[in-house]
């Protein structure tokens, strides 16, 4: 497939078994809690991935892993380690994986970057340069460095290794919950989470995108039938900040099926202290969205329907749960 000139790789369940085999034992198997039946009472079941206790805090860890320790001698002969640009996950996982393989990394990252995550992407060893108020900016800077220095670019959520590697997640959720699962509710910025699972599940679960109202990537792709650049504001702009989705991402939702829902930012707001309050789960504001379509209404399930809601990421300051 052509898109923008560029060839789109299709990512596959295949893919993501070798992305499996080689991330196993450097990343986490995150546990899965099963709500009561009480809670949503129309839906047989509903689980909370919790994968927010993975490595660096996000599911972002399983894609980096496998994009570093796929890269060959040749790919890094440079010696200029890897770059990435982030809003601050993807950052912090691709320091993380650098690290294992004692490479420098140096993130790219906008200015309005959470100083939480700016903060652990120094402990984590990694060079920290800001650029521009979005991640565009950063993105930019960060090919340039890249096409300079001969470092290994890290994409925050467009490239194959990566989508292969979030896509563990998906892989692992079936096992989790013996095969018995019909929907995936996961929050989608640029769509390298989305892409992975829905690839991953393909024909034995649906994955429903869920995004904030002020950042539509999906919902615009799906109405354009191409990615689409998109404004981007609202309160979980620090990590679904992306201002269009993935040509991967694009191309996966619309080869499975992917479905879209946009939630308000006071319902996020909501769902985020709902996590907190009820079960004492602190998540950021992108990865509360997906919580939040079920709890708004902007996801009903259908009656005996099987869901999981993966929370992706607690990288947030929690001064404000109380």
């Amino acid at each position: 497939m052509i898109t923008g000139g560029q060839t789109v790789r299709m990512v596959t369940r295949s893919d993501v078994d070798v992305a499996l085999d080689r991330v196993s034992g450097h990343i986490r198997r995150t546990p899965v809690l099963e709500l009561s039946a009480q809670e949503f009472p129309e839906a047989a079941k509903v689980w909370l991935k919790l994968e927010q206790l993975q490595l660096t805090g996000s599911f972002k860890a399983r894609g980096a892993f496998n994009r570093v320790l796929s890269a060959s001698e040749e790919e890094l002969a440079a010696g200029a380690g890897v770059v990435a640009a982030s809003g601050g996950n993807a950052g912090l996982a691709v320091a993380r994986a650098a690290a294992r393989r004692n490479l420098p990394a140096r993130v790219y990252v906008p200015q309005t970057a959470p100083e939480v995550k700016v903060a652990k992407l120094g402990r984590l060893g990694a060079h920290v340069v800001r650029v521009g108020r979005e991640y565009a900016a950063a993105y930019d800077a960060a090919i340039e460095d890249a096409a300079d220095s001969g470092a290994l670019f890290c994409h925050a959520y467009d490239q194959p290794e990566i989508c292969a590697g979030q896509g563990t997640l998906g892989s692992e959720l079936l096992d989790q919950t013996g095969g018995q699962l019909d929907t995936i509710l996961l929050a989608v910025g640029g769509g390298g989470l989305m892409a992975g699972v829905a690839a991953a599940t393909e024909s034995r679960a649906r994955v429903v995108g869920v995004e904030p109202r002020a950042i539509p990537t999906l919902t615009s792709a799906l109405a354009a039938g191409k990615p689409v650049d998109v404004d981007v504001s609202g309160v979980a702009a620090d990590s679904l900040g992306a201002s269009r989705l993935g040509g991967i991402a694009h191309r996966v939702a619309v080869r499975t099926g992917v479905e879209s829902v946009l939630v308000d930012d006071a319902d996020i707001r909501f769902a985020r202290e709902h996590l907190w309050r009820e079960y004492r789960l602190v998540v950021e504001h992108g990865t509360a969205s997906a919580w939040a379509a079920l709890l708004s209404g902007a996801y009903r399930p259908s009656e005996g329907e099987r869901v999981a809601v993966v929370l992706c990421g607690a990288n947030t300051d929690p001064a404000d749960l109380g």
